[in-house]
């Protein structure tokens, strides 16, 4: 009678035994996410991001400058002796004279050497009698233009003041699409503003800002006022000069352009070293390719770049290009657009010779220019 008992003791014993067990046997097992198949443990990556960017922030925000421009203007003012009917009488023996009349405006620049060099945007300081630039501190300097580029909408001036302090310069070549990316200017003139974003894409062109377009663009919010201000890292570098925004009211709407510091650094050399940027040219007009385009002309050719005009006197004209020409090689390259072609020949010292080919009809086009000097257009 007293069996009972005792055999279900030992039976609960025996539970919790081969529970124990199996317990510790499991935990000899791989955990999903901890351990691999050798039993090593392997860690996942954690998201990494700080948790402020305000070193990135207080390390260029020296370099970025307010600038504030002046420029004179002769307005006719208004008079009732400018009256049609008393001119018809009188002549213009009594109508009022020109006023002069001051014109200001405002933007950013970023300060790119400690002699007192700064980089900004052409249409910042555009025909300006006076720039004036702020630093981050409240100091003020007169400054000058050093040079500008109106193709690349870029401007390099120079204060007298030396020991400025230069940004650090990053590599704009190595920026990805989801990088953070900070924007720091003068929007709407009311002081220095940081803002941040994302690389939202590279390489934009095509937009029909500027003659030549590599842009960077972000989600950064750029007003106006930020032209020529500094577009930064998440490690404080330059890698942009702010220049325009996508927006239907101007104000931000999450599309801003930035011209790609290595561009900047070129025109800024040239500018520095000859006093003007310095391209190639060959004096053409030209609408892409499209098989509709081939089949509307009765072309060989559906690839490549139409010529729609050939500048009397040009590189091109006096190579023996025609309007109807197709492009489809120059030297060993191939262009796809007609911007193709621009930036191509634009990196080419003028005198150098190219060998164009393509299509004339349906006869082969081989012919040799010699690049000239792209005229410089101001704007």
């Amino acid at each position: 009678m007293n069996v009972k008992p005792v055999t279900f003791t030992l039976i609960a014993v025996a539970a919790g035994l081969a529970a124990a067990l199996l317990t510790l046997n499991l935990d000899q097992f791989p955990h999903p996410g901890r351990f691999g198949r050798s039993g090593e443990e392997q860690r996942l990556p954690l998201p990494q991001g700080p948790v402020s960017y305000a070193a990135a922030v207080q390390a260029a925000q020296p370099s970025v400058v307010n600038i504030y421009t002046t420029k004179v203007t002769l307005e006719q003012g208004a008079s009732m002796l400018d009256n049609a009917l008393l001119k018809r009488f009188f002549g213009d023996r009594f109508s009022s004279q020109p006023e002069e009349r001051l014109q200001t405006s405002l933007g950013s620049g970023v300060i790119i050497s400690e002699q007192g060099y700064i980089l900004t945007n052409h249409h910042v300081v555009k025909e300006a009698d006076e720039i004036r630039v702020v630093l981050a501190d409240g100091e003020s300097h007169e400054a000058r233009i050093a040079g500008s580029d109106p193709d690349t909408d870029l401007a390099l001036i120079k204060t007298d003041q030396e020991g400025l302090p230069a940004i650090t310069v990053g590599d704009s070549r190595n920026l990805r699409v989801g990088d953070v990316v900070l924007a720091i200017g003068n929007p709407f003139g009311v002081g220095q503003t940081v803002t941040m974003g994302i690389v939202g894409a590279t390489g934009r062109n095509h937009l029909g800002i500027n003659t030549f377009e590599n842009f960077i663009q972000t989600d950064a919010a750029i007003n106006p006022g930020n032209s020529g201000g500094a577009l930064i890292n998440a490690y404080g570098e330059l890698v942009g000069i702010n220049t325009a925004i996508f927006s239907k009211t101007g104000g931000s709407q999450g599309i801003g352009f930035a011209i790609p510091v290595t561009l900047a650094k070129g025109v800024m050399e040239q500018i520095l070293s000859r006093g003007r940027v310095i391209r190639g040219w060959l004096g053409i007009a030209g609408r892409d390719m499209t098989p509709e385009l081939a089949t509307k002309y009765q072309l060989r050719e559906s690839r490549g770049v139409l010529v729609t005009g050939v500048l009397e006197g040009g590189p091109a004209d006096r190579a023996g290009l025609e309007p109807g020409d197709v492009i489809t090689h120059i030297n060993n390259r191939v262009p796809g657009s007609t911007y193709d072609i621009l930036s191509i020949i634009s990196e080419l010292p003028p005198g150098t010779q190219v060998e164009i080919r393509g299509a004339r009809g349906s006869e082969t086009l081989r012919l040799q220019a010699t690049v000239s000097e792209r005229p410089r257009v101001d704007g």
